[in-house]
């Protein structure tokens, strides 16, 4: 049963991992656009002619759009991955004082009442977020922007739910280790490794 139940939440972390360090690419051209757009403004005459001559793609409000979209884009795909990672945000200065199976009860309960739940309302309503925009055709609120602006608010569905598969694989780990067998050894993701070692205590 342990050993069924890790390998459900190491599948589960292996598919976050990938889909995390994937979208990492997503910072090339953040980085790029957003060096252009600076550049550009430094030399407003280049980007007049650039706009003038090659088409709308370079004027500064598309490029300051497509900076926040791979921003967007970007922190969402990975918020998995860091939780899986152990690199969230905690407030640790109460949680680092405490044994080790309370730590495992922290993280237990907290995935159990607080992550996982709210991350399935905030995947329900997101739904509806990216629903009516694709049905009215969102576009940027800017007469210059962006069209499909339906196109970066499903990142959302999609970064929710790799949390949630994150949250669901920590919560697999830390049932593991709260009720499986004490012999049982797995990596665990936000329990320090020779703590876990050393035993349930």
């Amino acid at each position: 049963m342990d050993q069924t139940l890790d390998s459900i939440s190491e599948a589960l972390r292996s598919f976050v991992d990938k889909i995390g360090k994937l979208s990492t690419f997503f910072i090339i051209p953040l980085v790029f656009i957003t060096m252009w757009d600076v550049f550009c403004r430094k030399f407003i005459t280049l980007q007049i002619w650039l706009v003038e001559n090659f088409g709308r793609i370079f004027e500064s409000t598309l490029l300051q759009e497509l900076e926040w979209h791979f921003h967007t884009a970007l922190f969402l795909m990975v918020l998995g991955y860091g939780f899986t990672h152990n690199r969230h945000v905690r407030v640790d200065f109460i949680r680092e004082n405490l044994k080790l199976r309370k730590k495992i009860w922290i993280d237990f309960l907290g995935t159990s009442i607080l992550m996982i739940p709210w991350i399935c309302v905030l995947i329900y309503f997101s739904f509806i977020y990216v629903r009516e925009s694709f049905i009215i055709n969102e576009v940027s609120a800017s007469l210059v922007g962006l069209s499909h602006r339906w196109v970066i608010k499903s990142f959302l569905i999609a970064g929710f739910l790799l949390s949630l598969l994150s949250g669901i694989a920590v919560w697999l780990q830390t049932f593991i280790l709260l009720f499986g067998s004490r012999d049982y050894r797995l990596n665990p993701m936000t329990i320090d490794l020779p703590e876990v070692q050393e035993g349930n205590q």
